[in-house]
């Protein structure tokens, strides 16, 4: 495991250019995924860390669908013409400004190594 696996779902500028950013650093392993959506099961056999997705063009029901069966996952829209960023984990909902946005995939990249480096997901 490299680091924080990332999916990228859908094909706009703004996840686009996400995608390109997130890529630049070695913590993070990045996939785009391009609609329509995989199954549940597929997307899910991915293991995630984080979904981002544009508010603005749809919040899938299956990506949704995770949050039941994945606690840790979290999900991320981002809304590029409000400016805004809502979150979504198994836990709480939240909205956050682009630096809480910055922490929190710190964050999750720190609780998803340790996991790693503790054996927990390790095959």
């Amino acid at each position: 495991m490299t680091g924080c696996r990332i999916c990228i779902y859908g094909n706009s500028v703004i996840l686009g250019t996400l995608g390109l950013n997130l890529r630049q650093s070695r913590q993070f392993e990045v996939t785009n995924l391009i609609p329509p959506l995989l199954e549940t099961q597929e997307l899910a056999d991915l293991k995630p860390d984080i979904i981002f997705f544009d508010l603005e063009v749809h919040r899938p029901r299956a990506i949704l669908a995770l949050l039941e069966t994945l606690p840790d996952l979290m999900l991320i829209g981002v809304s590029p013409d409000s400016n805004l960023v809502k979150v979504w984990s198994g836990r709480q909902i939240q909205e956050i400004s682009t630096q809480g946005l910055l922490e929190m995939i710190s964050e999750q990249f720190r609780r998803s190594t340790t996991n790693y480096t503790d054996g927990a997901d390790v095959k």
